[in-house]
């Protein structure tokens, strides 16, 4: 497997990836575009930070590719629909720089308040301008903070140490939950009204890009001092510069830009702007730690098939892959099955846990039952990352129930599908810890191993009808390996699954079909 780090990567994770066994790495940083779509068609996997864009057009390129993998949190400069699309799954690295922002952000606003980069300047040319230079307490004032995830959860903590006042709005995060930990939870509109200082810590999405604009602004009170160390474009740039000019904002410190470098901006001239060079993240620690994730990460996935921090895929951990590997295998077996019995396009998906799921991330396994259905639907290659894309494009209504009461069964997966021409329901289950299982197949009870090539016979249930079958394929040359029956619930009908060693020729098929107590005969393959 071929790996591209095409950005500055800690020296550490990129021996990490040299040291592993099957893995070869090459470091490439600074590519231009065109020279990086010309070669990515080489490599499995691209470790990237935020100067490498990929692109819609790059991943067009990138026959092999199966992961990205970005050592930081932010992921603007990654076309993740594209991404997914193509089946290539996607990961960040979100835990190995939050303390470093966390504090920077911190830091900036310690920093703008006490007038620090303007008495260094001022000192070192001479000046001594006490009176010109005076700040203020951070004790006892009110800190807005928009968005409570990983980062902005840790400023809140640090400024409760700094005994601030500390109030949150993030609509993704229950109130309880910052209620629990200590701080208020408010609307933005009463953020706006309260606050002496707005820190932002939120992605930038559609629905954040020009979150403080000139509307919010004229919400906030007289004074008030803007912290963005999250993602440029989050301020809108424009805005705050007016909004410093008339007084309405005291002073801003900013370690992202809409552009980057920002180049000549007069926003960044203004004296109570202070401004670093993106370097939320720079500090020697965050620097191993997003290295050391990303590696490891890229590796896992590489030769385990572990996902871990992915964004357009479910988590699987590698303490988890024992427990659920027999589940997502069930999962897309089960799927898989559906469209090779039942006619028609699909319409809607059903599925029920029963039983002792407790602890388990079930989506995985949505999603396995999934890409088992899709498979024998479409063309295109589908996989873990791009099932839930591919589904949603098709129509297809997905939902998911649970319930504590499986019947017979410790656990119980219950696969109901609905197509143009009617609907079929499929349960399997877990034998011992890896021993999957389909049980039932609408209203046909059996216990069948789901792998192999079948073929799935529907007869009547009369004395005879087995023997029919066997004495031809007997007749034919043709040794059954494995037969699974399924009896309806009122008896009158079977179901049989027959692995044979050979497959079995279609003019066989048809003699098959013709014998007077067989329905149908299809083949079947899982």
């Amino acid at each position: 497997m071929k790996v591209l780090v095409s950005d500055q990567l800690g020296d550490i994770g990129i021996r990490m990836l040299e040291e592993e066994k099957g893995i070869t790495v090459d470091v490439k940083t600074g590519l231009p575009p065109e020279d990086l779509k010309h070669i990515i068609g080489e490599y499995h996997a691209l470790v990237i930070r935020s100067a490498t864009r990929v692109t819609a057009d790059l991943m067009g390129e990138a026959k092999k590719l199966k992961v990205v993998g970005r050592a930081g949190i932010g992921l603007d400069n990654v076309d993740i629909p594209a991404a997914t699309k193509h089946g290539v799954i996607v990961m960040n690295t979100p835990t190995g720089n939050v303390i470093t922002t966390a504090e920077h952000a911190i830091s900036m606003m310690m920093a703008l308040t006490r007038n620090i980069p303007r008495g260094t300047s001022s000192l070192k040319a001479g000046k001594w301008d006490k009176k010109l230079l005076q700040g203020r307490e951070v004790f006892n004032k009110v800190l807005g903070v928009v968005g409570y995830g990983k980062i902005g959860s840790i400023v809140a903590d640090r400024a409760r140490g700094l005994k601030m006042q500390v109030i949150v709005y993030d609509p993704f995060v229950s109130p309880e939950q910052i209620q629990k930990d200590g701080f208020e939870c408010t609307s933005l509109e009463n953020l706006y009204q309260r606050a002496d200082y707005i820190t932002v810590h939120v992605p930038k999405l559609k629905e954040t890009t020009s979150l403080l604009d000139k509307k919010a602004f004229e919400q906030m009170k007289n004074g008030v001092m803007i912290v963005n160390c999250a993602r440029g474009g989050i301020v809108n740039e424009s805005d705050l510069n007016d909004a410093i000019a008339s007084g309405k904002v005291a002073g801003a410190a900013l370690d992202v830009f809409e552009t980057e470098p920002p180049g000549t901006c007069s926003l960044v001239e203004k004296e109570n702007v202070i401004c670093t060079p993106h370097l939320g993240a720079s500090t020697k620690e965050a620097q191993t730690n997003v290295a050391v994730a990303v590696a490891r990460q890229i590796i896992d996935y590489l030769k385990a098939g572990t996902i871990t921090n992915a964004v357009n895929a479910p988590s699987v951990a590698g303490e988890l892959l024992n427990k659920m590997g027999p589940y997502l295998n069930l999962g897309d077996r089960m799927g898989c099955l559906v469209p090779q019995l039942c006619k028609g396009a699909v319409k809607e998906v059903g599925i029920e846990y029963a039983g002792d799921f407790q602890g388990m991330n079930l989506t995985p396994i949505t999603t396995s039952v999934l890409k088992g259905l899709l498979a024998p639907m479409v063309k295109d290659d589908v996989n873990y990352v791009n099932a839930n894309v591919l589904a949603q494009e098709r129509g297809i209504k997905i939902s998911e129930t649970t319930t504590s009461d499986p019947d017979e069964y410790i656990n119980l997966i219950t696969l109901t599908v609905v197509t143009t021409d009617g609907s079929c329901e499929i349960s399997g289950t877990i034998f011992g810890r890896k021993r999957a299982a389909i049980v039932k197949i609408d209203d046909f009870h059996l216990t069948m191993e789901p792998r192999g090539h079948f073929a799935y016979i529907r007869n009547i249930n009369k004395p005879g009808a087995f023997g029919s079958i066997t004495a031809l394929l007997g007749e034919k040359g043709i040794n059954i390996s494995r037969m699974n029956v399924g009896e309806s619930s009122e008896g009158s009908t079977n179901i049989v699954f027959l692995a044979t060693d050979t497959p079995i020729p279609e003019d066989v098929m048809i003699e098959i079909e013709a014998l007077p107590m067989v329905e149908n005969i299809k083949l079947v393959d899982l």
